[in-house]
């Protein structure tokens, strides 16, 4: 069953178990899952491209709980990273940074780098290698501390 599907399964299933925010939130991935289908022309899309948007709904909703927190709207706030967390279940699991941590440091002898200077080539290789399974700037700041950045 594909991700499209699941959120279809799991659609139905909020709305007869009546969980107004877990609706919002999954009605919110279907559509930007068939806008994305609509844009490209396809009628399918590839599973990256599934986590790219699931990922980047994540990231736009986590940055609006933070304007919101910013401007003391809590009830905003915590709406938004309630919709991050519910969003966040469909996306497969984060790396932590214990984890992170040796993939990296065996990707930055792989590549050859040896100072700060070698951030980009390490990061190109790092993005296309642990798309999906840990978040861009908590590698770029691993990468940075490894590299004595």
């Amino acid at each position: 069953m594909g991700l499209f599907d699941k959120i279809s399964e799991d659609l139905k299933a909020a709305m007869l178990a009546r969980q107004k925010d877990r609706l919002e939130s999954l009605r919110a991935i279907k559509t930007a899952l068939l806008l994305a289908k609509t844009e490209a022309g396809a009628h399918e899309i590839t599973p990256d491209q599934e986590i790219k948007i699931l990922q980047k709904m994540v990231k736009q909703r986590r940055e609006s709980a933070e304007i919101f927190k910013s401007q003391n709207r809590t009830e905003l706030c915590d709406n938004e990273l309630k919709e991050a967390a519910i969003i966040e279940e469909y996306l497969p699991k984060q790396m932590t940074e214990a984890e992170l941590i040796p993939v990296l440091q065996e990707l930055i002898e792989r590549v050859g780098a040896s100072s700060a200077k070698d951030m980009g080539k390490v990061m190109g290789t790092a993005t296309k290698e642990l798309a999906g399974k840990a978040d861009g700037k908590m590698i770029a700041d691993q990468v940075k501390k490894l590299l004595g950045a």
